[in-house]
């Protein structure tokens, strides 16, 4: 009789239970770089600060440092766009160390491990400085780079309307970011939880704890957004929940994003708020044919003065070409060509930085790409994508 009673409160458990899509998709890529910036974390390069206890590893401390690597290991995960105040206290940070390194090197008293400390805390923050500064401070060598992922998202709706959708995902190697030249480092292989939303007629609720982009500078610090349409106008708002500090003023913000499209002109207004104020762009495109597109946006950082800029793009035959120049002598020329599953493209800026990349397709969802910039920087490698492996409801 127990048993029977089980069984039926498990059925009457399970008849409330949405059904679900489950996808599983998988990814992985392959190939060499050499002379990559190193912008994120790359755990277990060199030893952290407190474990420099023997001349060996002092040692390797000291040639990660000549060789420019400490900072992989030490600098800020996240870019930060600084006030001046803020790149101020960065520089004054750096002269501290710096002073600090050289009384431990003369003092007699001085351990192996009080050095390498120092010298750790000077690599630290010359790494804060550069990446509050917008710069790259190091670059890594020549190396081989692997990784592979596998994705599971989740989507299911209720009886009235609201669809839930969630992702988890585990990836594992080395991993480079080919758009911006940069070695991300090595990914632990555990499973991450991604962003869960819910969509009904109310609009859009995104959840991610520091995975959702700040609609006006796109670094990734947002925890929770909204988006809805009102009328022909498409609208979001994200949110970092959390008390801003002098390191993360920028990235902890209340963003927004306001886009419509009328006569043919498209706006778009992103702005975001944080304790040193307001930073806000308007931007607007207009296509004069079916080859060219004009552009122009007014951009306000908090502090700083507007900058304007203006450009405009075509594309015929497989060829484009793109040109922007601003009012603070800036700008860029960015060239492609396209044809069969094979694409080039050639970059190059008012500080004559240029980069050049090559992809083509191989089929079968895999893809070969390289590129090389003016820092000597290149990588060259294939990438292949499962879609849809698997699905079950």
């Amino acid at each position: 009789m127990k048993k029977l009673l089980i069984a039926t409160s498990a059925l009457v458990a399970t008849a409330g239970m949405a059904s679900a899509d489950i996808t599983i998709t998988g990814h992985a890529a392959a190939g060499i770089y050499s002379g990559l910036d190193f912008t994120k974390a790359a755990a277990g390069l060199v030893p952290t600060t407190g474990t420099a206890t023997t001349a060996s590893a002092l040692s390797t401390v000291t040639g990660a440092l000549t060789a420019g690597k400490l900072t992989a290991a030490v600098m800020p995960t996240t870019p930060v766009k600084a006030t001046d105040s803020q790149k101020k206290a960065k520089q004054e940070a750096v002269a501290e160390a710096r002073e600090t390194l050289a009384k431990a090197k003369v003092n007699t008293s001085s351990t192996l491990k009080t050095v390498a400390d120092a010298e750790l805390q000077l690599a630290a923050a010359e790494a804060d400085l550069a990446i509050h500064l917008g710069s790259a401070e190091s670059k890594s060598g020549d190396g081989v780079y692997s990784n592979a992922g596998v994705d599971f998202t989740m989507t299911g709706a209720t009886d009235n309307g609201i669809s839930f959708s969630a992702s988890v995902n585990i990836d594992a190697g080395m991993e480079v970011d080919t758009g911006d030249f940069e070695l991300d480092g090595k990914d632990g292989g555990t499973a991450g939880l991604g962003a869960v939303t819910m969509s009904g007629t109310f609009g859009t609720l995104t959840f991610d704890e520091s995975g959702i982009d700040n609609l006006y500078s796109d670094a990734t610090t947002h925890d929770v957004s909204y988006a809805t349409t009102v009328g022909s106008v498409a609208l979001t708002v994200g949110h970092s929940v959390g008390a801003a500090t002098a390191d993360t003023d920028y990235a902890k913000a209340t963003s927004f994003s306001a886009s419509t499209t009328q006569s043919g002109m498209a706006f778009t207004l992103t702005g975001s708020e944080t304790a040193s104020g307001t930073s806000a762009s308007l931007a607007m495109s207009y296509a004069l044919n079916d080859t060219v597109t004009i552009t122009a946006d007014t951009d306000q950082v908090a502090g700083a003065e507007s900058v304007q800029t203006i450009g405009a793009a075509t594309t015929l035959n497989g060829v484009s070409v793109s040109v922007e120049s601003a009012n603070n002598s800036t700008w860029d020329v960015d060239l492609g060509y396209s044809a069969g599953g094979f694409a080039l493209t050639y970059g190059v800026d008012e500080t004559d930085g240029w980069t050049a990349t090559a992809t083509a397709a191989l089929g079968g969802g895999a893809t070969f790409a390289a590129g090389v910039n003016d820092e000597d920087s290149m990588y060259a490698g294939a990438s292949v994508s499962w879609r849809d492996c698997y699905a079950l409801s």
